[in-house]
């Protein structure tokens, strides 16, 4: 119906030839366009100088509209990678803009604000986009209903007398960190089973000092206030894998999986995996190989194991892809691990690594089809990696699974400044295994602890028993990389309602006595892990002391990995948010943001002041699924 009306609309105003008065409200629209390769760009924020609440995105084909008072001056188009363009309104009511990208436009974003451009390219052509009515309320433009994410049920706060182990595989993926990005860069505050707040936390690197002995894992602990609620504790644990020269990395056979179906037209999928995976192929060496297998309609193999030092060749054939035809996602897995198997290399790195929006839609399709299908392979020693590209159609909950089971990572990537993190800066942590089937317990003392909370790792929690079960598939971590996982504790003594807390019991004793009653011990830690070309774990543990630290003294790291946990409780709406609050977390990313070369900490402080105004100019404090 609203569709209907909308087109009426625009008939009526057609016919009668309405003329506005200098009085009026009037409606701008155009098409934003790459400077460099003249694609229309999806997903540019665009919004009114002065009033961010005046505000559209681009859709699919670069399109927006959006109405502005006779007072409006000018218009900002924003995406990153690109540098902010302002643009002069005059009396045209279509304009087309072209951005420009810019290596350093992560910087000068996230640091400055804007990289403001006062001139605009106008396109003499007029690619028009229907004209909103001035009642119909603002939609973005990508719906989010065609995006698929995990449902999760959020941890909630246990009694570690009757539930003193925490148990969960780790987890290296990062992917909700950039996508949650993705949507409040685009105007949109994020479903809130979008954020997955242990992605957002490994999003970033942590100081943590890696291991000084044979071990691949080191483990460090830190202990302060919750600064949500001052009468909590807040427990950090992080892992540390430990740094490898890549020079002395083991020889790799890498399966490049690419979806080219039609759903990967656009400027930020096809053309985004081509500049990816090309990175990727600069990192190689001469004893690395490389096989590309494509996908669309049908499965197809384009290149078989080339050499690393044959770029050239390798590049050719990634630019050589387009995009067109159905999805045939699962016969692509099918051949991918076939080949992978077929130039299987001993004691090397052996990995599929999948670019896709997960739009499956022909064959082997669902996400338990999925499921099944990576993990039949789970004992081929071939590891998978996965790249989610796009927007409006992700399918997030199928990608997050195909890593968990694939003995991979997940990571979203929406512009070049992304896949230079993954393909570039994060090479080895991304694609080389140095522990796997990583898992960790934790046993809290009930003489210390009254209630505790694993804040995020909900799709990653394992039986207590699976702990010891070499069978149970745990994560991996990577060259380099740092895995962190916080407890917001409730010390015994702290008298207060907090969420999920419930009366005594009337016909027995909730009390049990304490093994190590005098005990200074908060928690023991143990994780186990699996060298890459073993299968039997080994096991490590640390005590932890019930000396927390005065939050000011803590680490930069324990503050700025709270505000990050604060936020996503924010942005989920937690039912255990208590005082989080926008201002705060915000005051102590700053001041925790440290030595910040990429700019990645910065980008966090502007994607969190997006996201307050977000919340403030829907006139809600959080947005509901």
């Amino acid at each position: 119906m609203m569709k209907t009306n909308f087109f009426l609309w625009i008939l009526l105003f057609s016919l009668v030839g309405f003329k506005q008065s200098d009085g009026d409200n009037r409606t701008i629209s155009g098409t934003v366009y790459s400077k460099e390769d003249q694609q229309p760009l999806a997903g540019v924020a665009i919004h009114v100088e002065g009033n961010s609440s005046v505000h559209t995105v681009t859709d699919e084909k670069g399109h927006y509209a959006i109405m502005v008072k006779p007072k409006a001056t000018h218009l900002i188009f924003k995406m990153m990678g690109f540098n902010t363009q302002k643009i002069t309104l005059t009396a045209a009511n279509t304009i087309d803009v072209w951005l420009e990208q810019h290596s350093t436009a992560l910087n000068e974003i996230v640091t400055s604000g804007t990289s403001v451009r006062t001139q605009a390219s106008f396109s003499p052509a007029h690619h028009r986009m229907p004209i909103a009515p001035m009642s119909m309320p603002y939609r973005p433009l990508y719906p989010e209903h065609s995006e698929s994410y995990q449902k999760i049920s959020e941890n909630g706060f246990l009694d570690p007398r009757k539930e003193p182990l925490s148990t969960f595989a780790v987890d290296v993926d990062a992917a909700s960190y950039s996508n949650v990005r993705r949507l409040i860069n685009g105007g949109q505050l994020p479903p809130k089973d979008a954020v997955r707040i242990e992605e957002m936390i490994n999003y970033f690197q942590y100081e943590l000092q890696g291991p000084g002995n044979s071990d691949p894992v080191a483990i460090h602990t830190e202990l302060s206030v919750a600064p949500w609620n001052r009468q909590h504790h807040l427990l950090r644990i992080g892992l540390k894998a430990k740094s490898v020269d890549t020079r002395q990395l083991p020889p790799s056979h890498f399966v490049f999986l690419l979806d080219v179906s039609g759903s990967m037209v656009g400027y930020n999928r096809l053309p985004l995996v081509k500049s990816s995976m090309k990175m990727l192929v600069d990192q190689l060496r001469e004893k690395d190989q490389i096989s590309i297998v494509t996908y669309a309609g049908t499965a197809s193999l384009k290149l078989e194991k080339a050499n690393g030092n044959q770029k050239i060749k390798i590049k050719d054939a990634i630019d050589a892809l387009e995009a067109g035809g159905a999805t045939a996602g699962g016969a692509g897995l099918k051949m991918a691990y076939r080949l992978a198997r077929e130039h299987f290399i001993k004691g090397g790195n052996n990995r599929i690594i999948l670019a896709s929006d997960g739009d499956f839609n022909v064959g082997a399709s669902s996400d338990e089809e999925m499921e099944d299908l990576v993990s039949a392979e789970r004992q081929s020693g071939v590891s998978l990696s996965v790249f989610g590209f796009g927007m409006g159609n992700l399918k997030d909950s199928k990608m997050e699974i195909l890593a968990n089971k694939g003995h991979g990572n997940y990571a979203y990537i929406d512009h070049i400044s992304e896949a230079r993190k993954a393909m570039i800066t994060e090479f080895g942590a991304t694609l080389f295994t140095v522990a796997k089937d990583v898992k960790m317990q934790v046993e809290f003392n009930p003489a210390k602890v009254q209630a505790y909370r694993l804040i995020g790792y909900e799709n990653r929690l394992l039986e207590k028993e699976d702990f010891n079960n070499d069978q149970k598939l745990g994560g991996d971590m990577g060259v380099g990389h740092t895995v962190t996982a916080l407890y917001e504790i409730v010390p015994v003594g702290v008298k207060g309602d907090f969420p999920g807390h419930v009366d005594p019991l009337k016909y027995q004793d909730d009390n049990v006595t304490p093994i190590l009653k005098g005990s200074s011990e908060l928690a023991t830690v143990k994780f186990r892990y699996k060298k890459p070309d073993e299968e039997k774990s080994q096991l490590k543990q640390v005590v932890i002391a019930d000396r927390p630290t005065a939050l000011p003294k803590t680490s930069d790291d324990f503050r700025f990995t709270s505000a990050v946990a604060e936020l996503g409780m924010l942005l989920r709406n937690s039912a255990y948010k208590q005082q989080a609050d926008y201002n705060k977390l915000i005051t102590r990313a700053k001041e925790a943001k440290g030595i910040d070369e990429e700019g990645y900490r910065a980008a966090f402080i502007q994607m969190a002041e997006d996201a307050k105004m977000l919340a403030k100019e829907n006139d809600i404090a959080f947005r509901e699924e």
